[in-house]
């Protein structure tokens, strides 16, 4: 039995136990033989269970008086000659981008620093320099995972490479516990910083649908659409003069002045936090998404955009350029031939949020961002997973016959 003296246990009110109210448990891990004891706990008490590398989700996956075991403990970065970077699943973006920066390196991931890279990559990882690196998990060269048996494995190409493959997409807690991720880095890149708002939201969004995807894979620019307002911000790699010509055949496109802001070439390091309080972190919203592989009709388009007000929110996320060079078989993420992502959100009580999302389903992909989780999919195995399902499901019988990795959604 868990000798719970010795253990990092958080108290009801601390930080970190907040995230999950419903837990009996929540144990802050430092160490892989930590992991392994709290699953012997858990095995020997009948206990459920789930992990947690980063600060927040979209759901509460804990189960009713069941144990967060929060890997916030393991969040040790280093950086080796040749480029590989090994994180500890506890760390968070902010912590990431700061220690890859030293080192003149980077990885295409997300905006919000208390976002956990475990979370981030083992769901895909979309971010603004997706479009010219791929997802997050495309850097992923290897990771350690403690399994059902309490086994502690390393996998990649070459070792358990099935695991590998379903890690990288389909891995946020369905196949064991990730304690530590290693990525190929990217030299990091300067990059222009790019904002502009405008009180026309309806030109910019169909504009945004036809360009934004098909841009040059050096510059990504997403749009958010609430009330009467749009904001598109997003950041280039590519040189100033051309990112300039770039932003001016947009705005003409959409028929409005161009009132984009671009600051001057910065390491990508010091872009990314400026965009934080654009898309904050999703605690106090509810939201669904899907992905699109067409643009919306105008019909649609007008309907969602006339139901705006308050603290309803559209957010169009663009996919293609690396994203779409990686088969959809060749990782478990098989997303990879969409052309945008689009999210509906506004308070946890807002019924809009349901019906925005079937007004848009009608014309969507029926395909979910992983790390979007949605508990009103009526079909999320699909969903999430579409043609990749079979193999995951039969993968999961395979690491996790007795389904010791369980909570809403899981395979």
């Amino acid at each position: 039995m868990l000798d719970l003296t010795a253990f990092d246990v958080l108290s009801p009110g601390s930080p970190g136990y907040e995230a999950s109210p419903r837990a009996k448990l929540v144990v802050r891990c430092h160490s892989v033989a930590d992991v392994v004891q709290v699953l012997a706990y858990a095995e020997a008490t009948g206990a459920r269970f789930v992990p947690r590398g980063g600060g927040h989700c979209f759901v509460d996956r804990c189960p009713v008086d069941g144990i967060v075991v929060d890997l916030s403990g393991m969040d040790r970065i280093t950086v080796d000659d040749s480029g590989v970077a090994t994180i500890g699943a506890g760390a968070r973006l902010e912590a990431v981008y700061a220690a890859l920066h030293q080192h003149g390196r980077t990885i295409p991931a997300g905006c919000g620093d208390t976002v956990g890279i475990a979370g981030l990559t083992l769901g895909g990882g979309i971010g603004l320099l997706g479009r010219q690196y791929g997802l997050t998990c495309d850097r992923l060269v290897g990771a350690r995972a403690v399994l059902a048996d309490r086994s502690v494995v390393e996998c990649s190409e070459d070792s358990e490479p099935d695991l590998f493959w379903a890690l990288r997409g389909a891995g946020g807690g369905q196949f064991g516990i990730v304690t530590e991720l290693r990525f190929a880095t990217v030299p990091e890149p300067s990059a222009c910083r790019i904002e502009g708002h405008w009180a026309e939201p309806e030109p910019l969004v169909r504009a945004w649908q036809d360009w934004a995807p098909d841009a040059p894979d050096g510059i990504t620019v997403n749009l958010s659409v609430q009330t009467g307002h749009a904001t598109l911000f997003g950041a280039s790699v590519l040189p100033s003069a051309e990112t300039h010509d770039l932003l001016r055949e947009f705005t003409a496109r959409a028929g409005v002045r161009n009132a984009t802001d671009i600051r001057p070439d910065v390491p990508y390091r010091f872009v990314k936090p400026t965009f934080a309080a654009l898309d904050p972190p999703g605690e106090n919203r509810r939201s669904r998404s899907e992905f699109f592989a067409r643009p919306l009709s105008e019909r649609t388009a007008a309907d969602l955009l006339e139901r705006l007000e308050g603290n309803r929110r559209l957010a169009f996320t663009a996919m293609g350029g690396a994203y779409r060079r990686v088969a959809e078989e060749a990782t478990a993420f098989a997303h990879r031939g969409e052309r945008f992502l689009l999210e509906e959100a506004s308070d946890p009580d807002d019924p809009w949020v349901d019906e925005a999302w079937r007004t848009a389903h009608a014309e969507g992909s029926g395909r979910v961002y992983p790390n979007f989780p949605d508990l009103a999919l009526e079909d999320p195995a699909a969903a999430y997973h579409a043609g990749n399902h079979p193999r995951l499901a039969a993968l999961k019988k395979s690491y996790d016959p007795h389904r010791v990795f369980d909570f809403p959604q899981a395979l």
